[in-house]
């Protein structure tokens, strides 16, 4: 059974297992997250959500993810500026589905 959720504005496919990078939340390794934004849950479609349905997840640890680079330019003006950022994400365990 799988559900899809959403969290941060995306929306995510997710069974019991799987691992999923969200934006950063202030919880530690190990504390428990529950999603109830549930817009699809055990073949019952939301309008908007599913009403009742929940899912768990741990929290695995928080992450960072790759650097992308900003790059400013002007022509025939000799301005170019690069900047990165790195955004902040946690990674999550999704233990059960509650449809």
């Amino acid at each position: 059974m799988y559900a899809i959720i959403r969290d941060g504005g995306h929306q995510f496919r997710v069974e019991p297992g799987d691992s999923i990078l969200i934006e950063r939340v202030g919880l530690s390794a190990g504390e428990a997250l529950t999603f109830k934004e549930v817009l699809f849950a055990g073949g019952k479609v939301g309008v908007p959500l599913v009403e009742g349905a929940t899912v768990e997840a741990v929290v695995e640890r928080p992450v960072k993810a790759r650097k992308i680079y900003i790059v400013k330019y002007k022509r025939r003006k000799n301005y170019r500026r690069r900047t990165g950022h790195r955004q902040q994400l946690t990674r999550v365990r999704i233990k059960t589905i509650n449809a």
